[in-house]
């Protein structure tokens, strides 16, 4: 057995100002490392990029573990999973069939278990936020037909629902039975899983094709007799749908977040003056996606556009669009706050005719670019294959680097700015495996997180010092324990335990453990 000498537990608690608390995601640090930073990983299951087929539960389940324990391990906090690839399911859906991309099988296949909450529950295990990534209008890839769907996929339920763009069938976005339709699909989302935020990504119209035209005229003329351009009503129509799905999302949990990864251009200075000084195809003229309207609206939680190009790019530079993604940003915060994350092309690094790619520091640099930047709050990686691959050692690099200490995910505090209280109750025991910590919190309001502090000797350390972050664990109904496998047995350590709010918001107070004595063998 074990005997530990550790004395009372000790509540510390922080005189609290009589001033309101301004609240922000660029919080001062000992060490100007960021103590709030989003770092998220994207999880592509479409065409089977980061996900293989045909897994057995038990497969599948050792491959997210170590996949999210990896992640864990490169300080990373957020995935985003690929939950709705096409017009289907990855998890048990009323409303539309299994992905074929699970089972390797036809569309409608059931794998027998659940990805979704084996996914979820593991990277919550974890202290690892899941973003559920769906895809609104894309029925089929280039390769597959109609009839290669399931029999109950809606897109052969409502064949005229479905339109054709070279060699792809689509969601008419315009029609109002599909965007019911796509409501519907996220509110069951959302009903039935604790996710962390729904995600979508640049595909809403289709990408371009030279010399085809989007079939959707007779669309137009039936519903769109309010817009002189048939332009503008696409653009409408995906307005429509942001918002509403925004909308929806916080009727029914108001701490899920929404968030979009456009393409990185919004629109080019010569089309409009307010553009970006770039000259690439566009959000706003191409694919008719008004992605600043949505930062103007405040009809998102968080934007990420894909900044896919070299610091050093002419046409499309880096350095230009993360300073005018900033300013956009900045400009509409004071009406409606929208956090900024930068996607990275990861994919791109050893394998891109861009000569710059062929640096491991440049995306490492772009990534500093960004911590620089005072309205950047992170960035998400584009994709989990090209991590593990890991060419000429960027993710390594990009670890001992940049991501060498753990960072709290961005809060969203402009949807709720309560200050959550501390734990009511942490006890501290030896185990063979670590230090175990069971909290219990009897507090009303219940936090979704907790982040656990760590302190060498007897005293209090600072909370500002990212160094002094163990790791985040989710609240399990107000009874959670935490082990910390990588306390030394021979250290005597304070651990600081506050809480933190479904909104990202951190307890001012913290629960104190204060030990004296080292644990010794008896």
């Amino acid at each position: 057995m074990f005997k530990n000498f550790f004395g009372k537990c000790l509540v510390t608690f922080l005189s609290l100002l009589l001033l309101i608390p301004v609240f922000t995601n660029h919080k001062a640090t000992a060490n100007s490392l960021p103590q709030n930073e989003m770092r998220a990983v994207w999880i592509s299951s479409v065409s089977n990029i980061d996900m293989k087929a045909g897994m057995s539960q038990a497969q599948y389940t050792q491959w997210a573990q170590s996949t999210l324990d990896k992640l864990k391990a490169a300080n990373f906090n957020t995935v985003i999973f690929q939950v709705k690839p096409l017009n289907d399911a990855l998890y048990p859906s009323k409303l539309a069939p299994w992905s074929s991309y699970i089972t390797g099988k036809k569309q409608g296949t059931n794998p027998g278990f659940d990805p979704l909450q084996i996914m979820l529950d593991e990277a919550h295990k974890r202290g690892l936020e899941l973003h559920a990534w769906v895809n609104p209008y894309r029925v089929t890839m280039p390769s597959h037909a109609l009839l290669d769907l399931a029999a109950d996929n809606v897109a052969r339920k409502n064949p005229s629902w479905v339109v054709k763009y070279g060699k792809q069938y689509y969601l008419n976005p315009g029609l109002p039975e599909v965007q019911n339709y796509l409501l519907s699909t996220i509110e069951e989302l959302v009903s039935n899983y604790d996710i962390d935020a729904v995600h979508m990504d640049d595909y809403f119209y289709p990408y371009k094709i030279k010399g085809e035209t989007f079939p959707d005229q007779q669309t137009f003329k039936k519903y769109g007799s309010s817009f002189k351009k048939i332009e503008d009503w696409r653009r409408d129509n995906v307005n429509q749908l942001v918002k509403k799905v925004y909308a929806s999302i916080k009727a029914i949990k108001p701490h899920v977040q929404y968030g979009i990864s456009p393409f990185g251009i919004w629109r080019n200075k010569g089309q409009d003056s307010t553009g970006s000084n770039t000259n690439g195809m566009s959000n706003y003229d191409d694919i008719y996606a008004d992605t600043r309207q949505w930062i103007k609206d405040g009809s998102i939680d968080y934007i990420a556009p894909q900044i896919y190009w070299s610091r050093n790019h002419k046409a499309a530079n880096y350095s230009v669009l993360l300073d005018w993604w900033g300013r956009e940003v900045q400009t509409y915060a004071k009406d409606h706050p929208v956090n900024l994350y930068i996607g990275m092309a990861d994919y791109k690094v050893g394998n891109d005719a861009d000569p710059a790619w062929n640096n491991k520091t440049e995306l490492i640099s772009q990534a500093i670019a960004n911590r620089a930047n005072k309205n950047a709050q992170g960035q998400m990686h584009f994709s989990l294959r090209s991590i593990n691959n890991n060419a000429f050692g960027y993710a390594s690099y990009l670890n001992q680097q940049l991501y060498n200490t753990k960072a709290l995910t961005p809060t969203i505090y402009w949807k709720g700015s309560a200050i959550p209280l501390c734990p009511t109750d942490v006890k501290l025991s030896k185990e063979s495996s670590g230090m175990k910590l069971t909290i219990t919190d009897k507090n009303s309001t219940q936090p979704r997180k907790y982040v656990i502090y760590r302190f060498d000797g007897t005293k209090e350390g600072s909370y500002e010092d990212v160094k002094n972050i163990v790791d985040v664990v989710y609240n399990t109904q107000g009874n959670t324990v935490y082990v910390d496998t990588t306390a030394n047995n021979s250290k005597v350590y304070t651990y600081g335990i506050k809480s933190i709010s479904a909104t990202g918001v951190e307890s001012k107070t913290a629960f104190v453990l204060k030990d004296g004595s080292p644990y010794q063998h008896q």
